[in-house]
């Protein structure tokens, strides 16, 4: 199936396609960039045919065409061709989990589900609960469930306002029923979305994102139709897969995808690990989008000696009963109805039961064959701490031996786990909001070299190709405004001391959340001082976002507008007063430490075991904070001018690492991971390995101490051999130590080949 010229990934570099800033055309022009910097595959965000205007292409609307508004399918073939004459491999994420259907007219499966109901010939595509209200669809589409009474009949629509739906065959009448009455005849029925009802399942709590079934092989041939075009066609080399946890059986879907690409396409799959789960190994695919990478590196630039002495209460648990009560509520009443069908018995307090289980749940789902034990073991837990709940889960025991129940609560699991995790509590913890991450644990303060390095070594044994990534299109940070953030762990008590200054002289509306938003302030406070328009309004715009997916205080559904511009107000006292000019004094003191770091976690991110990916322009200090911040166009042509000059140390440390790779890939690809051990009395601030017996790379930490106590006599050892420091062109010999302080003279890290024996 694939292309006998096809090529390994070596590196990817990301780009964000969107129809009104970056299409084909603009990625076709980038090419010879991303080919001087040294990259061996582009990267693209889903190109499907999305809704229109969508900046991000995850709600696809037509999963069998390419977006017309990013160049069409013309356009992705010239992409395709000028990438492969330069040398380039392509790779394309794919959406399988959901598509679009915010309107339904821009949706053609959708329409004639809403049309036909049961008797459509795509019912069987989308996961629709045809019991939940006498066999039609319910849509949470409403401001309120009063206004049924304002749709209006227009030929074979109803309209309410700019929104439309279908109207079934021999509905209408004769032009004198209301739009109510007609509304009746229907095959979907139109409710208020804070009735919390939803009629199909949804990418987690979002009903815009209609969910498929892809378990069904009609299905899969149906939705893949055009990538299995770009397989035959030879236009790509492999696929991104966004959130197969969503589906119904993972496994099952990625056989299927690995018989249509071939076995030497590369698949990556957006799975988010737990810190203590490994990817199930009897996947078909090259490894994880690198969550578990990202956690890794930037964790060994924590200082532990920040931890807290106490540790708050775990939240999670409490919050992923509300998610599957509250949040979730649709899903849970579907879960129970389904488990009730199943076991032919009920039990009044089912649903507690099964949001108590998912509380002792740590993944996201726990139906892989490596993690078989798992729920027995939550089972247990929750039996044991809750005994009154015993017979309701003895009722859910019996009943999830069998397909339906069991997927769905795996379902379930999942979107309990996003909502309650990275949705909430992520915006809550202000301990250090650096490590508040996909796949993170923020109460694991930081990452030991010893875990770093059997990590890294686990990764090149059994997932040699998996994706390395440090900032992503999800990403709650960049990587380098958490690279500032984390550098707070080495001054903790200075940090204390301003907090309670600055709190006094502007006064947070509530403590929590002033310390949550000033570790993100800090994160992008500019060098100089000068906070721009664009960036104040970037700053409230994340506050506002920040508190409402914390729901602490106002969310999405009720946001409490006291609160909020009590907040706003407070933002901008704190960059108009004094409060700025501290934050100014701050950065100016600890970002060269930030510029260390974030230098040194790039660095190892493009050469530990795995295939790196840089995320758009982060080859360069980028500021973003989560999206739609983080999608922002870049300024490529800075990128060109900094390349061309490579005075600037990120960008030499990119693409000195990443045209290294292209050289000796059989060095990443295939090498081992071997620490190499500082020695003396600064040898802590070291963290250095070998990668097969070419290359020797090592970085400098926790240099705000390391600033204070100096290098002393602490060396590196170096391997036999002749050695050259890509970054630099110095020449070292082998087969002795290097001072460390010799070694780190110009940059925080070294890029050493072997060029003789």
């Amino acid at each position: 199936m694939t292309s006998p010229t096809t090529r390994p990934v070596v590196s990817t570099y990301r780009l964000q396609m969107r129809g009104d800033a970056f299409r084909f055309d603009d990625a076709e022009e980038l090419l010879d960039y991303l080919v001087d910097l040294g990259v061996s595959h582009v990267y693209l965000s889903p190109i499907l045919t999305a809704a229109p205007g969508s900046t991000h292409g995850y709600d696809v609307t037509d999963p069998t065409t390419v977006s017309a508004e990013l160049g069409g399918p013309d356009g992705f073939s010239l992409l395709s061709a000028a990438a492969r004459e330069r040398g380039l491999g392509l790779v394309v994420d794919i959406v399988p989990n959901h598509v679009g259907v915010d309107d339904p007219t821009r949706n053609a499966w959708w329409w004639d589900v809403l049309t036909h109901g049961r008797e459509s010939r795509y019912a069987s595509y989308f996961d629709i609960d045809w019991d939940l209200d006498g066999g039609r669809v319910v849509l949470p589409v409403l401001g309120s469930d009063d206004d049924v009474d304002d749709l209006e009949v227009d030929g074979d629509v109803l309209r309410l306002g700019d929104r439309t739906w279908p109207l079934a065959p021999g509905t209408a009448g004769d032009g004198t029923a209301s739009g109510a009455d007609v509304h009746d005849r229907q095959n979907y029925r139109l409710v208020g979305w804070r009735n919390n009802v939803c009629g199909y399942r949804r990418f987690f709590s979002i009903t815009s994102l209609a969910g498929l079934r892809q378990e069904d092989p009609a299905v899969f041939d149906a939705t893949h139709v055009e990538v299995r075009r770009w397989f035959d066609e030879h236009l790509v080399d492999g696929l991104r897969i966004d959130h197969p946890d969503g589906l119904a059986d993972p496994a099952g879907y990625l056989e299927s995808l690995r018989a249509l690409t071939g076995p030497e396409a590369w698949i990556v799959i957006e799975k988010i690990l737990a810190v203590d789960e490994a990817l199930e190994p009897t996947l078909p695919v090259a490894g994880t989008t690198g969550y578990d990478a990202l956690r890794e590196i930037g964790g060994l630039f924590v200082d532990p000696a920040a931890r807290p002495d106490t540790e708050p209460d775990d939240p999670v648990p409490a919050l992923k009963v509300h998610s599957a009560t509250v949040t979730l509520a649709s899903e849970l009443a579907r879960l129970r109805r389904v488990v009730v069908a199943t076991a032919g018995s009920d039990h009044p307090r089912l649903p507690e039961a099964i949001a108590a289980l998912l509380s002792h749940v740590g993944v996201y789902r726990t139906d892989y064959r490596g993690l078989t034990a798992i729920l027995p073991t939550a089972i247990a837990e929750t039996a044991a701490s809750s005994p009154d709940l015993a017979d309701a889960l003895a009722l859910l025991s019996s009943a999830i031996r069998h397909v339906e129940p069991a997927t769905r609560l795996q379902q379930l699991c999942g979107a309990v786990t996003a909502k309650s995790v990275e949705d909430c509590f992520f915006y809550r913890d202000a301990r250090l909001v650096s490590l508040n991450e996909v796949g993170g644990e923020p109460e694991r303060f930081g990452v030991s070299a010893a875990e770093f390095h059997h990590a890294a070594s686990l990764r090149a044994r059994f997932w040699p190709q998996a994706m390395v990534t440090l900032s992503t299109h999800d990403t709650k940070r960049g990587e380098d405004v958490r690279a500032r953030i984390g550098v707070l762990s080495q001054v903790p008590g200075l940090w204390q001391e301003l907090v309670s200054q600055w709190t006094t002289a502007a006064p947070p509306p509530d403590a929590d959340t002033g310390l949550f938003l000033l570790q993100n302030v800090f994160g992008v406070w500019p060098t100089d001082g000068v906070v721009s328009d664009d960036l104040r309004s970037r700053l409230h715009a994340y506050a506002e976002k920040a508190i409402r997916e914390a729901a602490l205080h106002t969310t999405w559904n009720d946001p409490d507008e006291a609160f909020e511009s009590a907040v706003h107000a407070w933002l901008d006292a704190v960059v108009d007063g004094e409060v700025g000019t501290g934050l100014t004094a701050l950065v100016g003191q600890l970002d060269p430490h930030a510029r260390n770091d974030s230098t040194a976690q790039k660095l190892l991110a493009l050469t530990v075991p795995g295939v790196p990916d840089v995320y758009q322009g982060t080859e360069l200090w980028d500021d973003s904070l989560v999206d739609p911040d983080n999608r922002r166009p870049v300024d490529y042509a800075a990128r060109r001018a900094a390349l061309a000059d490579l005075s600037d140390a990120k960008m030499r440390v990119t693409a000195a690492a990443l045209r290294l790779r292209r050289d000796r890939p059989e060095a990443f690809l295939s090498g081992d991971h071997v620490p190499v051990f500082a020695d003396g009395p600064a040898a802590t601030h070291v963290v250095a390995y070998t990668r097969g017996d070419a290359v020797l790379v090592a970085a400098r930490r926790w240099t705000v101490r390391l600033d204070e106590t100096g290098w002393g006599p602490t060396t590196v050892p170096l391997p036999p051999g002749t050695w050259t420091d890509r970054l630099t062109g110095r020449t070292l010999t082998g087969g002795t130590s290097v001072s460390a302080d010799d070694l780190f003279a110009d940059l925080a890290v070294a890029l050493l080949e072997k060029t003789g024996d």
